[in-house]
C-alpha cells in the first residue's frame, strides 16, 4: 500500500511553475534565458502600499487575526465592490485568503462532493481542474476556439450543464488568453445560468484592471443581479497592484458559503499574513491613479508582441482584450523540424525546443487544456520582449 494519498495521484504539478523553475535553472548555469512564463507584473509594488506595510510593522500589527481577515480589509473589499461594480456586500460575506488561489480552493473544498461536476472553459488557468480534483469533483472541460476569440458561447455552456453540475468557473479577462467578455457576451452566459438554478458561479476577476482598447470589465453578479445569491466573486491584489508575493486574495458571496470557507481556512492556514493584509487595505482604499498608466504600458507591450509574433509564418496570434498574456496558435508549425533534429509534434515539444535552442521560456498550450498553442506573458520590459520575439522569429525561421 502506498504511503501517499490516492488523492495526490489525481493531480499534477503546475506546468507554469515547472517551466519557470526550469528557466531559472538554466539561467543559473549561465544561459541568457528570457523568461516569459511567469504571470506577474515586472514593476514594483507602489510606494504607498509598501509604506502602509512598514507602518503596520512599526505599530506592532503583527499578531494573529481572524482566520479569514481583519475587519478593516473586509470593509475595504466591500467598498471596492460597491465602487467598481455596484455590488453590496457586508464583511460577513467576505473571505480573505493567502492569495487568490486559496480562496478558490477553499470554496471548492467546502462545496464539492464525489460526482459533482464543475464546468471549466478551455484554455483555463492550470490550477482550476486540479483544484476540482482535489476537492473530489469532476472537471468538465469545454474547449473554446481561436475563431470565437477563445470565448465560451451560450450554446456551449447550455450543452455542458447536467443535473450534477455544481459550479461554472468563469475568468475574464482570461489567463492564459487575455480574452475578455463584453457585457452582451456575458449576458448571454448569465441568461443560460438563470435557467439552471442549481449551478453556482465562481467568477475569477483577478485581471479586471488590465483591460485595453476601451474594453469595459464587468462581473456576472453585476450583469445579472439574479445570480447574486449563487455567485462567488473572487479577486486579489496580486496583478493590478504588483503584489504577487504579498499573497492576498479575497472573495465575496453568500454568508453560508463564506462561513464554510472560513471553517476550511481555520483548520489549514488560518489568517493571511497580517502585514500583507494592512498593505492590501491601503491598496484598495488608497490612490488608484497608477492603474490606468500601468494598463497603457501593458497595452503597448501587447501590441509589440502581437505584431512580432504575427510576422512569423505558421503562427497566428489574436489580439486579447486584457490581462498580460497572448495565446498564439502554432498549427502551421506542427510537423516541422528544428536545426537539432527535433520534430515539432506538439506545443510542448515546441516550447521545450524554444527554451533549449533559443533560450526563451514560454508555457505550452496543453497545460491550459487547448493545443497547439503557447502562452506568452508580456509582463516584461520592452527590450526583453523585443529580444525574445526576435529569438522566436529566428527559431521559427530555422524550422524545416
Amino acid at each position: 500500500m502506498s504511503f501517499l494519498s490516492a488523492t495526490l495521484s489525481r493531480v499534477k504539478p503546475s506546468p507554469t511553475v515547472a517551466m519557470t523553475a526550469k528557466a531559472a535553472e538554466l539561467k543559473a548555469e549561465g544561459r541568457d534565458i528570457i523568461g516569459l512564463s511567469a504571470g506577474e507584473p515586472d514593476f514594483d509594488t507602489p510606494q504607498n502600499i509598501k509604506d502602509a506595510a512598514t507602518a503596520a510593522i512599526a505599530a506592532g500589527k503583527t499578531k494573529y487575526t481572524a482566520p479569514d481577515g481583519i475587519i478593516e480589509l473586509k470593509q475595504a473589499i466591500c467598498a471596492k465592490m460597491q465602487r467598481d461594480h455596484g455590488l453590496i456586500y457586508t464583511p460577513a460575506q467576505v473571505s480573505v485568503g493567502s492569495g487568490g488561489k486559496q480562496t478558490l480552493y477553499n470554496a471548492l473544498m467546502a462545496t464539492l462532493n464525489p460526482g459533482d461536476e464543475v464546468i471549466i472553459p478551455a484554455p483555463y488557468w492550470v490550477s482550476y481542474p486540479d483544484m476540482v480534483l482535489l476537492g473530489g469533483g469532476t472537471p468538465v472541460v469545454v474547449e473554446t476556439a481561436l475563431e470565437t476569440a477563445f470565448k465560451l458561447t451560450p450554446a456551449q455552456l447550455e450543452a455542458a450543464i447536467t443535473p450534477r453540475t455544481k459550479w461554472f468557473i468563469f475568468n475574464s479577462p482570461s489567463n492564459p488568453t487575455g480574452a475578455g467578455y463584453s457585457r452582451d457576451e456575458l449576458k448571454g452566459l448569465t441568461d443560460v445560468l438563470m435557467r439552471h438554478p442549481h449551478v453556482w458561479v465562481m467568477s475569477d476577476d483577478m485581471y479586471e484592471h488590465l483591460a485595453y482598447d476601451g474594453f469595459e470589465f464587468c462581473t456576472p453578479a453585476q450583469v445579472e443581479p439574479g445570480l447574486y445569491e449563487r455567485t462567488l466573486t473572487c479577486n486579489g491584489v496580486s496583478k493590478a497592484y504588483a503584489m504577487t508575493g504579498w499573497r492576498i486574495g479575497y472573495a465575496a458571496g453568500p454568508v453560508e458559503l463564506i462561513a464554510a470557507m472560513r471553517k476550511i481556512q481555520s483548520q489549514s492556514t488560518s489568517n493571511p499574513c497580517t502585514i500583507s493584509q494592512w498593505a492590501a487595505v491601503e491598496a484598495l482604499n488608497g490612490t488608484q491613479e497608477f492603474l490606468a498608466p500601468n494598463a497603457t504600458l501593458f497595452k503597448r507591450r501587447r501590441d509589440l508582441v502581437i505584431s512580432m509574433l504575427n510576422a512569423i509564418d505558421g503562427i497566428e496570434c489574436p489580439t486579447p482584450e486584457g490581462a498580460f498574456y497572448v495565446y498564439p496558435s502554432i498549427a502551421g508549425l506542427i510537423g516541422k523540424t528544428t536545426p537539432s533534429g527535433t520534430v515539432i509534434d506538439s506545443d510542448e515539444t515546441f516550447c521545450t525546443a524554444l527554451l533549449e535552442e533559443a533560450d526563451v521560456a514560454v508555457v505550452f498550450g496543453a497545460a491550459f487544456g487547448l493545443s497547439p498553442n503557447f502562452r506568452v506573458s508580456y509582463a516584461a520590459s520592452d527590450a526583453a520582449l523585443t529580444e525574445a520575439c526576435t529569438r522566436i522569429q529566428r527559431f521559427c525561421a530555422s524550422l524545416t
